[in-house]
């Protein structure tokens, strides 16, 4: 891949010494917000929310290659990150508009790529909902979009990390069998639309190519699709880019996400880190709400930490250095 000077330095701040990005996820708000809805009666403050953000920052970024906030409530934890560990910082808006199935991309209003800049980021991030069966002229919007943001990321010469959230506009439920079948398709040509050089994207953040609860072998019920048609398929996606590429949780459990670590390096993979935000670090927004800082402390010094370790050593051994893409 050809980086400046400037975006190399700034990809291997992001990466650990072999060039593995294993990057702590934590630019969650919504979600996060209704998280925290499940364990108290009121609505989470602000200084709760940029707390609890610190507090994982302080404990697991000297464990993570970098940590990924958002500009909204993750300003604080930006100063507490380990002096070892990259910042990406989200651009994106959170959620979609639920009232259309277009799910139209939009940034933060009062952020540019100049301004994540400025606040010390190694990289912006911009999460895309993108259905490759949606029309011509709403992925054209999306696409035109996105094409901004690379020139803004190329004028400030700083990497840009484009997350892709495949759906389908007619399937509302994106966790059942129906949209498990299709899924490989979507995330794979999604991947080879943005890919082109047009869009200046440097590192692709995307999901896996299918849905693990749903592989022969993984499944408690039915399934979609047999191991091998399973590995085919992180195959595919594996050809699909010749960008660097990284896996996002999805909030999955911890064990299912290293476990599919694992089947992807199995199949042939050769992806290049994880962006891991809940499978990482969920359990501590309960204690948080019920224990304090106290209690979300000792969660993320023990669970916490045995989930990121246990990651980095299954990365170690899967995952390959974005220099080798």
């Amino acid at each position: 891949m050809g980086l400046t000077e400037q975006k190399q330095k700034h990809m291997e701040q992001l990466s650990d010494k072999n060039g593995i990005i294993s990057a702590l996820a934590f630019d969650q708000r919504g979600a996060l917000k209704r998280l925290m809805a499940k364990y108290q009666s009121e609505e989470p403050t602000v200084s709760q929310i940029e707390a609890l953000k610190v507090l994982v920052a302080e404990e697991l970024t000297p464990y993570a290659s970098s940590m990924l906030l958002d500009p909204e409530y993750g300003l604080p934890a930006t100063k507490v990150l380990d002096d070892n560990a990259g910042l990406l910082l989200a651009y994106e808006k959170t959620g979609y508009d639920t009232s259309s199935t277009k799910r139209l991309p939009d940034c933060l209003d009062i952020w540019s790529a100049k301004r994540i800049k400025e606040e010390g980021a190694d990289a912006v991030k911009f999460l895309l909902y993108y259905d490759v069966d949606s029309s011509d002229e709403v992925n054209e919007e999306k696409e035109a979009y996105i094409e901004r943001i690379g020139s803004e990321c190329v004028a400030e010469d700083i990497p840009f990390f484009l997350e892709i959230l495949s759906y389908d506009e007619k399937i509302a439920d994106s966790s059942g069998i129906e949209y498990a079948k299709i899924k490989p398709r979507k995330v794979i040509e999604a991947m080879k639309v943005f890919s082109n050089p047009r869009f200046n994207i440097d590192v692709l953040k995307v999901e896996v190519p299918v849905n693990m609860d749903y592989v022969e072998g993984f499944a408690q019920g039915e399934t979609a699709y047999n191991k091998a048609t399973a590995a085919a398929y992180f195959r595919e996606q594996d050809q699909a880019t010749l960008l660097p590429y990284i896996f996002l949780s999805a909030g999955v459990p911890a064990q299912l996400f290293q476990e599919t670590l694992v089947f992807a390096k199995e199949a042939g993979a050769k992806f290049n880190g994880v962006l891991c935000g809940r499978a990482t670090w969920a359990g501590s927004v309960k204690e948080y709400v019920e224990k304090g800082e106290a209690g979300a402390r000792q969660w993320l010094r023990t669970i916490g930490f045995q989930n990121i370790d246990e990651l980095n050593k299954i990365l170690q051994k899967t995952a390959t250095s974005w220099k080798e893409r």
